[in-house]
């Protein structure tokens, strides 16, 4: 896994990594990528990262049609993803593996994110021992919060 000094700088002053840095830490991709920047980067403590809501993408289209909302299954994996991005850039020995979902704790849903919304995505690692972690995340939508949860992962 690329340490965070090797990746590309991003072109975007205001965050630790852009698109192009992502891309190379997550295996992810479109339509399935619910990452655009990393704000902020705390190694092994928090990571902030940021999704913008687009009526191009095609959850939208058939969720709803005439009130299109963003799954909530989405908006968790949106905050996995940021839990991805902070595990893989804060420990060493984790080459060739990435963390993969094993549980999902205390998940509510409190305000719909629509197209057009900037979800922040908060994330804190509670624990990160012998290759399972925990993380709580939440996404705010303007000072809304739109979603919260508890991931747990196991790395592969």
């Amino acid at each position: 896994m690329p340490k965070l000094q090797d990746l590309p700088k991003p072109t975007t002053p205001d965050c630790v990594l852009d698109h192009a840095g992502i891309l190379r830490v997550l295996p992810h991709r479109y339509p399935f990528l619910f990452v655009d920047r990393l704000l902020e980067l705390e190694e092994g403590k928090r990571a902030v990262g940021i999704k913008n809501a687009t009526f191009g993408e095609p959850h939208f289209v058939g969720h709803f049609p005439s009130d299109p909302v963003m799954p909530g299954v989405l908006q968790i994996e949106a905050i996995a993803q940021v839990s991805c991005l902070l595990i893989l850039l804060s420990f060493d020995g984790l080459d060739e593996k990435r963390p993969a979902f094993i549980g999902i704790d205390k998940a509510r849903f409190r305000a719909a994110v629509r197209p057009g919304d900037v979800l922040r995505i908060e994330v804190e690692l509670v624990s990160f021992r012998r290759g399972m972690g925990t993380a709580l995340g939440r996404i705010l939508v303007g000072d809304k919060v739109a979603c919260e949860a508890e991931i747990l992962a196991t790395m592969v």
